[in-house]
């Protein structure tokens, strides 16, 4: 499946780069076309601008001959080029085809682009230096070169990583992770459409879909008014465990649509001012507010969250894009860094009202709402990346304990909630009937979502499990001489 989804999203990659040549280039069959080397160098020409040494015609000699020049070219660019040898991609073998893509996708596109965000995000990668530069100088060791060229890979990736979270952070109910399960909902890429083009989608409306229906439409979107090439289908995405590779494929689009927007110094500023002037706003009018609802009823102060979050999620509308931006490759500005905190200062006192209204409910509405949020937490986490076998098998059976012990109770607290009686001793209603229904459909994702919940945390232990026989089978590999020293490894084992 894994090699399906990136056959599949780097073919579109490539065509979508292929476009620009000229004449443009369609790949019906990436691993029979890359086999004569005019494919790799016809991309990597668009990619680095640059004309390349080639054979034209198609034996066998001259397809070597293509293929050898592509490869000398990226390690001319001290690209590592691990197990990638000239006959692997003649024959077209594909985890020698896909490993080259993406080692040209990662450096082309997703590192040229992150290392714009790198100084931003003050990640330990010499970005901002020569030390990324492609033609690293000559004097360097071939082994300090390679060190850096890793650190800045894992930086790379940490700072997509961290741009993909940031433009999610502005829509609350949206939490980005990796680049696997994060995104399975289809909700991150919903979020970084509406920060980047305000008015396209409908969040609330979308926590109401399925995960397909939701990334269904983001790709619509995307494809049409971002103009963004469609690399990936729902089902690529809605899978217990979706391909790392091919969803940053996707995301880095994001970040290079978001680096063709423009702006203006001048402009920036403004937008800046008027932010901030709108963010204090709000919160001195959420602390006027809570002082007036003070002794109000628990309805009442639902009902004013409510009013108060719906004018406040239209109105920050046209600020998203400057709530989002950052300058080029430059940190942000003074101002863009008394915006983010004042940003972050509204949303804490927004959630911890939240949260305290959620503890107010009436019973055993608190003890439901308890439940759903620990439930919703660990569907939400990413499963835990643990280097010790032993340690990740007892996690993951701790977690896969836990889970299904909250997972015995849904029926009754279901039950409880549909038969819940929302009226008081004089017939009021005690709970806002959004809130009973907003309940309700958390219900309901969990249930869609709690098959492949379990999926993903028995896939866990058993990965633990195959890892921690791989290791004994290791060490079983070497001679042991006596037979009770054997005896007493067995009886450990």
């Amino acid at each position: 499946q894994r090699e399906f989804t990136q056959k599949k999203t780097f073919t579109s990659w490539i065509n979508s780069i292929l476009a620009k040549h000229t004449p443009p280039y369609v790949v019906s069959d990436l691993y029979t076309e890359i086999q004569q080397g005019h494919l790799l160098l016809d991309l990597l020409e668009v990619l680095s601008g640059q004309h390349l040494p080639r054979e034209k015609g198609r034996n066998t000699f001259q397809c070597r001959s293509n293929i050898e020049n592509a490869l000398t070219f990226l390690k001319s660019r001290s690209l590592k080029l691990i197990n990638i040898h000239v006959a692997d991609i003649i024959e077209g073998k594909p985890s020698i085809v896909l490993g080259l893509i993406w080692t040209i996708i990662f450096h082309f596109h997703i590192e040229e682009l992150a290392r714009t965000l790198a100084c931003t995000y003050s990640q330990p990668s010499p970005a901002c230096s020569s030390a990324v530069d492609s033609s690293l100088k000559a004097s360097r060791s071939a082994k300090k070169s390679a060190k850096i060229k890793e650190r800045w890979k894992v930086s790379a990736t940490k700072a997509l990583l961290l741009w993909a979270k940031e433009q999610c952070s502005l829509h609350s109910s949206v939490s980005v992770t990796d680049f696997k399960s994060s995104w399975r909902s289809g909700l991150a890429f919903l979020a970084i459409i509406q920060t980047l083009r305000p008015g396209l989608v409908d969040l609330e409306k979308a926590k109401a879909r399925s995960n397909k229906e939701n990334l269904k439409e983001a790709f619509r979107i995307a494809e049409l008014e971002l103009n963004i090439p469609r690399l990936l289908e729902p089902e690529d995405v809605d899978v217990v465990n979706p391909d790392e590779k091919s969803i940053m494929t996707y995301v880095a689009q994001f970040l290079q649509y978001s680096k063709n927007l423009p702006e203006s110094e001048e402009d920036m500023q403004e937008k800046v001012r008027e932010a901030m002037g709108w963010l204090a706003a709000q919160e001195k009018k959420l602390a006027k507010l809570l002082v007036e609802i003070e002794n109000e009823t628990y309805y009442q102060k639902y009902k004013e969250m409510m009013s108060f979050m719906e004018t406040f999620n239209q109105e920050k509308i046209p600020f998203l894009p400057v709530l989002s931006s950052k300058r080029g490759g430059d940190e942000m500005s003074e101002g863009q860094q008394q915006m983010r905190e004042e940003w972050d200062k509204v949303i804490s006192q927004i959630n911890e009202w939240k949260a305290k209204l959620d503890q107010m409910l009436p019973s055993p509405l608190d003890r439901i709402e308890a439940w759903l949020q620990e439930v919703e937490r660990l569907q939400a986490e990413d499963l835990p990346d643990l280097q010790d076998p032993f340690k990740a098998m007892s996690v993951f059976r701790e977690i896969i304990v836990i889970f299904k012990g909250l997972m015995d109770c849904f029926d009754s607290h279901l039950d409880t909630l549909q038969s819940f009686k929302n009226e008081d001793e004089k017939n009021m209603p005690l709970v806002l009937p959004e809130k009973l229904e907003e309940m309700k459909r958390r219900f309901s994702n969990i249930r869609s979502t709690n098959p492949s919940t379990f999926l993903e945390y028995h896939y866990g232990l058993c990965s633990a499990i195959a890892n921690e026989v791989k290791l004994k089978l290791n060490i079983w590999d070497m001679k042991y001489g006596a037979k009770e020293s054997v005896e007493s490894l067995l009886e450990n084992w």
